[in-house]
């Protein structure tokens, strides 16, 4: 599927709170960092965490927040990738990470995210926002808006990218939360992990090649690094998102407030490291896979089957995989009419007897009252069959 194709379609992102975060004292681990998380990409479950609610300087990786609106946007429909930006005086008066764009030139949305994910592109944060929101007072709106939505509780943005301003903040944890969301969009995959491009910058008649090299390392260093944003400033510290993923096995790091960007890296890799070592996923159930056949009392038809609304995969410590097993509740009394892709009860993943998970199952079909004559047919089957 091109870049510019992809169909609207719902993204069901669950948030993990009740869950006991792992520290130094079960890990036996510390992080050269004032924060640190490690999480699940799947579940969202945190494997280790380190002062991970502490409210701090984001820098840069604010970006996530602003990619995702971005994307999301692009997914609802209200703007697309394609779409042509005109890029503002104060877009183009951003200091910092830019690239170095002049006010009236015009880019795609698809360029200017290229900006943001490799360099940083403090102008093409304030551009994108202006084009989705209109204003970058709006977007900002947004993004706390989202945060909300998505459980991030420590965190309160007021620009787009992260530039040094007062009672801007997040943590550890919510970073994670929101990395997880983006790169939920496969789109994001192909900026994130390429090392260098260019892109041609300026009015028309003047422009020039710029090039783009990506500010992630990781993505060099660490095999299997899939993203996501780096982050300095000198009040926050070197901080990074990253990701990466393994034989089916997609983590999540975040590091924040390191003495210096080699620091950063090292830490973001044994925390990696400590993942892949001691987790692995493990498939439970395929999206559309038929978990029961359920029995519709006077209905056409008859029978629905009942599917699985989307993947399902857990994590789990290495040797666990055999102490896994599932068992299907269904929500009860199921009311005529129905409809397709209703839910209709959840996948219980249990291991060792204690609940772990919870999987939303559907109506793979619609069904209906049946009529009179449609009951006759069904009895009449019945009566052949036996």
């Amino acid at each position: 599927m091109g870049i510019d194709q992809f169909q609207p379609q719902e993204r069901s992102i669950s948030i993990v709170n009740a869950r006991v975060e792992p520290s130094e004292k079960e890990t036996g681990m510390k992080v050269k960092a004032k924060a640190a998380v490690l999480m699940d990409a799947v579940s969202g479950e945190v494997l280790f965490a380190q002062n991970a609610h502490k409210k701090l300087p984001p820098a840069s990786v604010t970006k996530v927040m602003t990619m995702l609106l971005i994307l999301e946007g692009c997914d609802s429909g209200k703007i697309r990738l394609s779409d042509t930006v005109t890029i503002s005086e104060r877009a183009a008066s951003m200091g910092g990470s830019q690239m170095y764009m002049e006010p009236g030139e015009q880019h795609t949305v698809e360029e200017l995210l290229k900006g943001v994910a490799m360099v940083s592109a403090n102008d093409g944060c304030v551009a994108l926002a202006e084009h989705l929101a209109g204003s970058v007072e709006m977007f900002v709106e947004q993004m706390n808006k989202r945060a909300a939505e998505l459980g991030m509780k420590d965190s309160h943005f007021v620009n787009t990218n992260g530039l040094p301003v007062a009672n801007h903040y997040t943590s550890a944890y919510d970073i994670a939360v929101m990395s997880r969301a983006l790169i939920a969009f496969p789109e994001t995959a192909q900026w994130f992990t390429k090392w260098q491009d260019t892109i041609k910058v300026g009015l028309p008649g003047k422009e020039k090649e710029f090039g783009l090299t990506n500010t992630n390392k990781l993505i060099k260093q660490y095999p299997g690094a899939i993203g996501i944003k780096t982050g300095f400033t000198q009040d926050a510290g070197y901080c990074l998102s990253g990701a990466a993923e393994r034989d089916g096995t997609r983590l999540i790091g975040v590091i924040l407030g390191c003495t210096t960007s080699n620091i950063r890296f090292a830490e973001i890799k044994r925390l990696l490291d400590y993942g892949f070592s001691n987790y692995e996923s493990v498939k439970i159930a395929e999206k559309g896979q038929v978990q029961k056949a359920l029995k519709i009392e006077k209905g056409t038809p008859s029978k629905v089957d009942v599917i699985m609304e989307d993947d399902a995969a857990i994590l789990v410590k290495k040797g666990n995989k055999n102490r896994i097993k599932t068992k299907i509740e269904m929500d009860g009394y199921i009311k005529l009419p129905l409809k397709r892709g209703q839910k209709l009860g959840e996948l219980v993943v249990l291991q060792d007897g204690k609940e772990k998970e919870r999987f939303p199952i559907v109506a793979r079909d619609s069904a209906k009252k049946a009529s009179i004559k449609e009951l006759y047919i069904q009895m009449m089957k019945k009566l052949i069959e036996t």
